[in-house]
Parts: C-alpha cells; structure tokens; sequence
C-alpha cells in the first residue's frame, strides 16, 4: 500500500524566481525555467544539501549548527497572493519581494499542506513539502521599498498565507505552465489527546 495518495489537484506553475544574491533587500530574479537537483536550485542562496539551523529551529539546535536543507525552496500559491494584496490594499504583492522561487495556481489551502506531501510535475521533478512558511519582516522590508507605507502590513496579511518550504526529492525541469499533482501523506491527523 503506497504511504502517499495521490489526489485530484494539480497545481500549474505562473511564475518562477531565483535569489542568487543577498543584499539590503529581498528581491528574486524572475526566469521562464529551472533545473532542479537534489541540492535544489544550483546558484540560489537556498540550494545545498545542508544549511545552518536558523531562528525556526531553535529549540532544538544552537543557531549555526549543521543541518539537512530543508528549505531549498519556497513555494507560494497564487491565490494566496491576491488575498495578501487584498488585506494590505495594494493591487498585487510581488513574489520576487517574498523570496519566491515558485508560484503555483489551483490547489487550495496551498499554505496548509501537510508535511511531506509530494509536488510532482511531468518531468519527473517532485518537491517535498516541509512545512509552512512563517511570515517575516525581511520580506516587510522589500515590500516598504516598493510600496511606502505597507510594508508593515505584510507581517498579519500573510498569516497563514505564506506558503511552503520544500526540498527536492527528485531533480528536473520546471517552466512556467508546468503542471504539478499534488500527493498526500495517507494518514490520519495526529490526535494524542485521543489516546488513552
């Protein structure tokens, strides 16, 4: 019995980015396409097979520590956008400002996908989901740059509407109008208050 169920939704690529650089503000180079390897996307400040530990794990390992990657990439969905743009009043946030690499269109709920459920286009490439992505300020800042005055608005409009981390399970090519299914893990939710 397969540990994933592949279900209806499949989510269309509409934009893709890269950050190769960092400087004062957050700010992804828009591409038509990108190879995927296991250790993400080749150049991007995100790709390798490791990282050192950051803020969001902090409970669990000193700031620095070495680590396996599992935020090689970020993945936002289209609808969540609009509805980002729409509670801070602005015609459309950029996603080159949120440090996207990915934007899909048409699977619902995209933020709150389970971990581990698997991206899978038809060039093989298949992203693995790790977890949401807590919404920050740096990407506050690159938004104020832009948009004076609405930079501190992005920290409650993205609340749960920041999408996803992923890393790459298996590599290859994505372009824009890729088409990704979407697997879930076959499991219930866990529930220990349930277990006597």
């Amino acid at each position: 019995m397969p540990e994933l169920r592949k279900t209806e939704y499949v989510g269309e690529v509409v934009w893709l980015g890269q950050t190769t650089r960092v400087n004062d503000l957050l700010l992804a180079e828009v591409v038509e396409k990108v190879d995927l390897t296991l250790d993400g996307i080749l150049g991007e400040i995100h790709s390798g097979a490791t990282r050192p530990a950051c803020v969001r794990v902090r409970d669990l390992y000193a700031e620095g520590t070495e680590i396996a990657n599992t935020r090689q990439l970020t993945i936002l969905s289209e609808e969540d956008l609009v509805a980002i743009a729409a509670d801070m009043r602005l015609d459309r946030v950029d996603p080159a400002r949120m440090g996207g690499n990915v934007v899909l269109r048409g699977i619902p709920d995209f933020t709150h996908l389970p971990p581990s459920s698997r991206l899978q286009a038809e060039s093989g490439a298949t992203l693995v989901v790790d977890r949401l992505n807590l919404p920050c300020t740096i990407p506050a800042r690159s938004i104020e740059a832009a948009h004076p005055g609405f930079g501190k608005a992005f920290k409650p409009a993205a609340a749960g509407r920041r999408g996803v981390t992923a890393w790459v399970e298996r590599g290859g090519e994505l372009r824009i109008g890729s088409r990704l299914r979407l697997f879930v893990p076959d499991q219930r939710a866990w529930h220990p208050e349930d277990v006597a």
